[in-house]
């Protein structure tokens, strides 16, 4: 079976009042990192292992932002970038389903 590269513009659909963000982590406990995988689920979707992109409103970037040092200790690392303008993704191989709901699962 081939593999289909694809490629596509990531404010296609974007709107002004939302907040595209690429949140990666290195968290060296098994527990804390299974946790905080969950946690992250409710704001966006996993594209690697740990690694989740999410498009969010300002109030929950705020939110998200202010609750991730609780998941975080001095040997973890926690890096979210916001992704501003024209911003595009090259990606290969398994095509995944972008699609984000306003929906917080806690």
């Amino acid at each position: 079976m081939q593999r289909e590269d694809y490629f596509f513009d990531i404010l296609e659909e974007h709107k002004p009042d939302k907040i595209f963000v690429l949140i990666i982590y290195d968290i060296v406990d098994n527990k804390k990192r299974i946790k905080f995988a969950k946690y992250l689920q409710g704001y966006g979707n996993r594209v690697q292992k740990s690694a989740f992109e999410a498009l969010l409103s300002r109030k929950k970037y705020d939110k998200l932002i202010s609750e991730i040092p609780a998941y975080v200790s001095d040997e973890d690392s926690v890096r979210v970038y916001r992704i501003i303008g024209k911003g595009q993704i090259s990606a290969w191989g398994m095509k995944d389903d972008f699609e984000q709901d306003d929906i917080i699962l806690i």
